[in-house]
């Protein structure tokens, strides 16, 4: 592996007297496209908050960048499910706001420059006037990908973003974070419980375990790109053994209740 982007060694992550990690391990290569995959609950999102220096952990440690979660703050960009646009916003002013808010020092021309060339990146350079009532879901989510990438970020952390959209605006999206990710080299941590997706995406797949977590395995995904997930012999192949696998944690004792409950409160 190239130099390490993010790092998790034996981390354990306690809330409300709960065990939700216990000694998860794992990392992310610089310029890597690594996906998080696992069970419903098992705490994938819950990684990216740990990264973002939401959460505190109780053993183990986690390095970004080679620095603490608390000093890489602004090496970190987030794509989020949901797009969370500003209503009374621009597309255009949408898209810079993340600088707007984290460098506020930035004079508003350059803000805006930075985020019309992102915009164009995205293909919604011609829609930067349009108020985000105007837009579709796709064309949303591509605004908040625009509003990451605007930050220049070393790190970008996406947490099921394609996950409300329909099934061909999913497919095009993934082709295109695909592209601007061997574009901009961009290190990309990305959340999914999806299997395809994940084997579309990733240069690795972390599989995370029924909760308390841990890491079940690693996958490589060494097939080239542009992929065909139906097509490709091997993806069908660790197709097929990824789905073995959840159905082995699938089968696993579930968590406690406190647990779950425990992890909930934090997502509110």
């Amino acid at each position: 592996m190239t130099a390490k982007a993010i790092s998790f060694s034996g981390v354990r992550l306690v809330l409300g007297g709960s065990e939700i990690y216990r000694d998860v391990s794992f990392d992310v290569g610089e310029g890597e496209f690594v996906c998080l995959l696992g069970p419903s609950g098992c705490g994938k999102s819950t990684a990216l908050r740990l990264i973002g220096d939401l959460l505190p952990i109780q053993a183990g440690a986690i390095s970004v960048g080679g620095a603490s979660p608390r000093d890489a703050w602004d090496q970190t960009a987030f794509v989020f499910q949901s797009p969370r646009l500003l209503p009374w916003k621009t597309t255009l002013e949408n898209a810079g706001f993340g600088i707007e808010m984290r460098k506020p020092a930035v004079p508003k021309a350059e803000r805006l420059a930075r985020a019309e060339r992102e915009l164009a990146h995205v293909g919604l350079g011609a829609d930067g006037h349009k108020m985000p009532v105007m837009l579709s879901g796709g064309e949303r989510q591509r605004v908040s990908i625009a509003r990451a990438l605007a930050l220049d970020p070393r790190i970008i952390l996406m947490d099921e973003p394609f996950s409300a959209l329909d099934h061909t605006t999913r497919a095009r999206l993934r082709r295109q974070i695909v592209e601007l990710w061997q574009e901009t080299g961009k290190t990309v941590l990305f959340v999914t419980h999806d299997i395809d997706e994940a084997l579309y995406l990733a240069d690795r797949i972390v599989v995370f375990s029924r909760k308390p977590t841990t890491v079940s395995e690693v996958v490589e995904v060494r097939a080239p790109r542009p992929r065909d997930t139906e097509a490709d012999p091997a993806l069908q192949q660790l197709r097929a053994h990824l789905i073995e696998v959840f159905e082995r944690l699938e089968g696993a004792p579930d968590a406690p209740e406190e647990a779950e409950k425990a992890l909930a409160a934090t997502c509110n």
